[in-house]
């Protein structure tokens, strides 16, 4: 079992002056804003004055310190002002950034949704959303342009059908994300659903767990294809087989931004039954001994990284499970390239499951009635959205097949994609983020354009990530080509990382000096890459694997 927060920790060790702001060593007084509003209020506790006040008396009544804090608690950011160009990102004061209007996320764990949340969560994209509906890479749904006064009815509508955006932002443990074919894959080890729906259940809303140092990204997945992207969580539970026993094998401390760390294995076997209690350990140490007096380095990496991970399993063990864990092996390498499911595959049962690739995301409240409408004329009462900005509809007859995959593709859902439509992320971008210095999503979608009339052909994997800013939502160090957006020569444009790779060979991507593009000379540059590594690569290179050899020039 874990701990109670902090209450006795203090106790047994030295205070220290300053320090990082750790509880545990008995430094409580917050060391920044972000510490002191959190001490002041809980985040959790913003979602009664919503309800009560803010919603009635409009936007003009909601306390700063709510409006860009704690209403992150409950999935809600103010989106930027229309019209603010990149170079005024890091100069303006939040408030001269501050639209009107919020981006709302709606948690889904495990990617896991019914026809009829489905259907609820378009209902509400379309009434108050002015239609949007990102997919996002850690399997959320996005909406914008919603008013406080539209929140407590989205939140009514939502919980009724068991969804909800508790903690989709802010300083907590946030979305799990789950393999979406859990429980119909037939080469998965484990389905995790049960210890995704505990975790979410014994941590998600509990004030012990609501005041992190900052954000916990987690994943819990018997996927043997590594989808949840295990080596960039927080913590993540990768299923294993022990001499014939399924478990897990713990991974804390993975992140990105502007410091990428992967994250390191503990080298313990945990039993499925015991994964929540693991989890309230690791969440507990992030709490008490995470850092909080710097925000870039509140992060459990970096505590991970100064600790190592002896220190971190011994105080695991001792301090907030109070027994050993066993050893444990490495989990096997993934069976593919490609972590995103989208195609036709078998179940375990005899069904199929239809993977779709909507473009870098973006969908609308429409196409998802049209999706659930599908699923259902199809057969399935079951949809997933997945890592990788993609959704999956399951549990399809074999008679059915081909009737579903000819509709979605007739409504550019594609299921035989190219690998441009398949492998290209974007995060929000300038569109709607207050921290973008560029745009992503129309960036994206014409770069996979231009890419399939230019190099129709090409069908190596790649996966071509599109960021806004440096933040790293959309994980551009760990793709083939990450793209970070930033001014170039006055223009929109991006910083350009080569050959970043999770799975077998996991590494960053490699910073050629001086690499960038502009927005509208993009497709050019990456045709120009792509055809150089066609002509150069050795036979089942892949394309990371050549940037590591490959000559400055040939990558320019």
């Amino acid at each position: 079992m874990t701990t109670s927060p902090i209450k006795g920790n203090a106790s047994r060790h030295h205070k220290r002056p300053r320090g990082e702001g750790q509880w545990a060593l008995g430094y409580h007084e917050p060391l920044n804003k972000n510490e002191e509003n959190k001490k002041n209020d809980d985040g959790l506790n913003v979602r009664q004055r919503i309800i009560d006040i803010y919603s009635k008396r409009g936007f003009d009544s909601i306390d700063p310190a709510d409006l860009r804090g704690r209403m992150r608690w409950y999935g809600l950011y103010t989106q930027r002002k229309p019209g603010i160009d990149g170079g005024k990102t890091a100069i303006l004061e939040p408030e001269e950034l501050d639209d009107r209007y919020f981006m709302l996320r709606v948690r889904i764990d495990g990617g896991q949704l019914s026809l009829e949340q489905l259907r609820v969560v378009a209902d509400l994209a379309n009434e108050y959303a002015r239609g949007t509906a990102d997919v996002t890479d850690r399997q959320n749904i996005q909406l914008h342009w919603v008013e406080i006064e539209s929140v407590p009815d989205i939140w009514e509508r939502l919980e009724a059908v068991g969804l909800s955006t508790t903690e989709a932002c802010g300083d907590t443990p946030r979305v799990i994300m789950g393999c979406p074919l859990a429980g119909i894959d037939q080469d998965e080890l484990l389905d995790a659903t049960p210890q995704v729906r505990e975790i979410h259940d014994r941590f998600i809303g509990d004030p012990a767990y609501s005041n992190l140092p900052r954000k916990f990204k987690s994943a819990l997945s018997g996927c043997p294809a590594h989808c949840t992207v295990h080596e960039i969580n927080d913590v993540a539970f990768v299923a294993v087989d022990k001499d014939g026993e399924k478990g897990f094998d713990l991974w804390v401390g993975g992140g990105l931004s502007t410091n990428p760390m992967f994250a390191k294995r503990i080298g313990v076997f945990v039993r499925p039954d015991q994964v929540a209690d693991v989890y309230g350990g690791v969440i507990g140490i992030f709490r008490d001994y995470g850092y909080r007096r710097l925000r870039h380095r509140a992060r459990i990496k970096f505590l991970v990284n100064d600790w190592g991970v002896e220190k971190f399993r011994e105080v695991l063990e001792t301090e907030y499970l109070k027994e050993p864990l066993p050893d444990g092996p490495a989990p096997v390498e993934p069976r593919a390239h490609r972590r995103d499911h989208v195609g036709v595959f078998p179940q375990k049962d005899g069904n199929f499951y239809v993977g779709f690739a909507p473009k870098v995301g973006r969908l609308d409240g429409d196409r998802l009635h049209l999706i659930a409408d599908l699923a259902e004329k199809y057969g399935s009462a079951r949809v997933r959205t997945t890592v990788e900005q993609k959704m999956v509809i399951l549990d399809v007859a074999p008679d059915q097949v081909d009737g579903l995959v000819a509709e979605l593709e007739a409504n550019d859902l594609k299921v035989n994609p190219s690998t441009f439509r398949r492998q290209t992320m974007a995060c929000t971008g300038i569109e709607f983020c207050k921290l973008a210095i560029v745009e992503t999503k129309a960036a994206g979608a014409n770069l996979i354009d231009e890419l399939e009339r230019r190099l129709p052909d090409f069908a190596e994997p790649l996966t071509i990530n599109l960021n806004g800013c440096p933040n790293s939502c959309a994980r551009i160090q760990v793709a083939d080509i990450g793209l970070k957006g930033q001014l170039v020569d006055g223009k929109e444009g991006f910083q350009i990382h080569l050959g970043g790779s999770l799975g077998v060979n996991p590494g960053f991507g490699r910073k050629v000096r001086g690499l960038k593009t502009t927005a509208e000379d993009l497709p050019d540059y990456v045709e120009r890459v792509l055809r150089n590594f066609e002509s150069q690569k050795k036979d089942g290179e892949r394309f990371a694997d050549w940037v590591q050899r490959a000559d400055e020039g040939d990558l320019s």
